[in-house]
């Protein structure tokens, strides 16, 4: 039986020279209410990736945009390419939360370190292919 992965366990992993990653990472564990361990990928620290783990899922956030961002004519055309870009997007979808547009992996708490850092990897490159693709919608 596998033992459930912490964020400390998991940073521990990422922090490691010898641990297999494509990008040099950085973390930092932010402790508080619900810990979140807050992942840096070298070049793209614009962009952090924001992992919290529950008894049902380990989810991996990324901030993509706020609400007063978006160009208010092309409002409804944003939410339907977001809408169709959920498929095609591998291990991704997009959210809301608040005023705040995210784009978010979620897996399971059965999930090994190595496929945490995938998911990580995968989520970074899929963040800046959004902006890219949906930059014509925001101000």
């Amino acid at each position: 039986m596998n033992d459930l992965v912490t964020l400390e366990q998991l940073a521990a992993y990422i922090n490691n020279p010898t641990s297999p990653k494509n990008y040099p990472i950085n973390t930092q564990l932010i402790k508080g209410e619900i810990d979140v361990l807050q992942v840096l990928l070298e070049e793209r620290e614009d962009f952090p990736i924001y992992i919290t783990i529950d008894e049902s899922q380990i989810l991996c956030v990324s901030y993509l945009w706020q609400e007063q961002e978006i160009i208010a004519a092309k409002k409804l055309e944003l939410f339907d390419t977001l809408l169709t870009l959920n498929i095609p997007m591998p291990l991704s979808s997009f959210s809301k939360i608040g005023h705040q547009y995210i784009i978010f992996g979620a897996m399971s708490t059965l999930s090994d370190c190595r496929q945490i850092v995938h998911e990580i990897e995968v989520l970074s490159e899929n963040t800046l292919d959004a902006l890219e693709l949906l930059t014509d919608y925001l101000q």
